[in-house]
């Protein structure tokens, strides 16, 4: 028994220690709260302004002339679109629901779509709308006006999809044959202000195109209002699956796949925890990213912190769609699928020396710098420091130190990431069995997974506790 217990110590012990040297761990997507440097260390904002500002330029300058606007900030930042009066609105008004309304496809809610819910959702509506969607496959085209704000769509994790097939070149009236264009493609649109979604998947089934085909752009959901945040939300397609239009957005453990551009748009957004999947574009690379800023004077860009770059198909980190096009890397794992060049200038003169292309501590074989554009920049902690947390967004105002503030009910419920019990139904009743099936749409195994940072020290200790207790047992 002794000879045994000093074995089984040192098996383990090997486990341990070899599953370090395969490569990084991940873990189940099961953080609800932001990390505290989101909320510690108060950055100085004339000195991150100062240097977000000159973040576009090869020699580092500060931009004169831009008015205060009247915001927390009072330091001029500028969004399209964008309404100024909008962070004058109340903590209360943001986070604590005031009404919820149900949607069941199989009648026990108060709707059978989504859109019917949205709908009823009073014009100008000033306080939190929680729409609940239960389990099941939505089969629509959801659309969140400009005068529906405060509206919260929360699902079941894995188990709630809308999804519908739109592609860029269908035809929406015979008679002027005017088309969808990218823009009216989205499974998902909003346009309305503080929207959150929590634990849903949003899906365009459209086929993915071969390489230069036109028309075929496939959005899953477009995000065009200011202060939206996601959780917990897969994000499926093929082409151009996410347009972060514009606004500040915040995506925490979420899933992205797509092929060409499938984050693409001028939002200034930042993506924490995130899986970055790049489908396979028929042998061809395909792009993370496509983003839009220009002219210099935007405040714009996105910031990839902690997340996962993983797929099946070779990928550009991102193509500079605008003269100013900003994206930033930090603290990120990047398997090989990363081409070894990894950014591109959209073939555009010059685009190089405007863009702004950084990456900060990232790791993994697509991290190498070998082969890198020379005009992309690894920057240093401090120059990384403004694009890490919420401040990058302005979120201390206006997101929640934990999503589950946005949900006024018991959180050992599914809504909140456990598996559905019968105190998670909106009637006090389980939910019923739908004939949807998660694997559906599920693209790849261990897509819900997040990547984090190895700890050495804790691998090291757990294995030399085995084997102490092996000796004892």
């Amino acid at each position: 028994m002794e000879r045994f217990s000093v074995v089984f110590a040192f098996c383990f012990s090997c486990l341990v220690i070899s599953g370090a040297l395969r490569g990084p761990p991940l873990q189940f997507a099961t953080a609800f709260a932001m990390v505290d440097e989101e909320w510690l260390e108060p950055v100085d904002f004339p000195e991150w302004l100062e240097y977000v500002h000159s973040t576009s330029d090869p020699e580092p300058t500060i931009l004169d002339g831009m008015a205060p606007t009247g915001s927390y900030l009072g330091a001029g930042l500028t969004l399209p679109d964008t309404d100024q009066h909008a962070e004058k609105s109340s903590p209360g008004n943001l986070f604590v629901t005031k009404r919820e309304i149900v949607v069941d496809q199989l009648g026990t809610g108060d709707f059978r779509t989504i859109q019917a819910a949205v709908n009823a959702v009073t014009n100008n509506n000033q306080e939190r709308v929680t729409i609940r969607i239960m389990p099941g496959l939505y089969s629509e085209k959801v659309r969140i006006p400009k005068d529906k704000p405060y509206i919260t769509l929360l699902g079941y994790p894995n188990t709630t999809v809308i999804v519908f097939d739109s592609i860029a070149s269908d035809v929406i009236s015979t008679e002027s044959n005017a088309t969808l264009r990218t823009f009216g493609s989205a499974t998902v649109a909003v346009e309305s202000r503080f929207f959150f979604a929590i634990n849903l998947i949003f899906k365009n089934s459209a086929p993915i195109p071969p390489p230069g085909s036109v028309g075929k752009q496939a959005v899953a959901f477009r995000i065009s209002a200011d202060m939206a945040a996601f959780y917990n939300c897969q994000f499926l397609g093929g082409q151009d699956t996410l347009y972060d239009h514009h606004g500040r957005h915040y995506f925490q453990n979420c899933y992205v796949e797509g092929t060409i551009d499938f984050i693409f748009g001028n939002g200034r957004s930042l993506y924490k925890n995130c899986i970055l999947n790049a489908l396979d574009n028929y042998g061809a690379p395909g792009s993370i990213t496509a983003q839009k800023r220009n002219p210099r004077t935007l405040d714009t860009g996105f910031s990839f912190v902690d997340c996962y770059v993983t797929g099946t198909g070779q990928v550009y980190l991102g193509r500079a769609w605008g003269n100013y096009s900003r994206v930033i890397f930090a603290r990120s794992y990047m398997d090989a699928v990363v081409v070894p060049v990894g950014w591109d200038d959209w073939g555009v003169k010059d685009r190089d020396r405007t863009a702004f292309y950084a990456e900060f501590n990232c790791s993994g074989p697509g991290a190498k710098r070998s082969g890198r554009a020379p005009w992309a920049r690894v920057i240093t902690a401090k120059k990384a420091k403004p694009f890490l947390s919420s401040v990058f967004i302005n979120g201390r105002k206006w997101l929640p130190r934990d999503y589950r503030d946005l949900i006024n009910f018991s959180c050992s419920s599914a809504a909140c990431g456990a598996s559905p019990e019968p105190s998670a139904s909106p009637r006090g009743s389980p939910p019923k069995q739908s004939s949807f099936t998660p694997s559906e749409i599920r693209p790849s195994a261990g897509h819900d997974r997040v990547f984090s940072k190895f700890d050495w020290s804790k691998t090291v200790t757990v294995a030399v506790i085995a084997m102490i207790l092996g000796f004892f047992m």
